[in-house]
């Protein structure tokens, strides 16, 4: 696996950084968003990925 292809997973609400995940850039054109479950706000929240 690539360096470059990992991505951080950022918390819309509290804005901690909680997962990181890989996406195909090439593919993939716009920034990834999922629903996940944040352990510092304690229930699920949406992330974004950030740089």
């Amino acid at each position: 696996m690539a360096r470059e292809n990992i991505s951080k997973m950022k918390c819309e609400v509290c804005k901690t950084t909680n997962y990181f995940t890989t996406r195909n850039k090439k593919k993939l054109k716009e920034k990834l968003e999922m629903k996940k479950h944040c352990p510092k706000c304690k229930k699920h929240t949406v992330h974004k990925e950030s740089k």
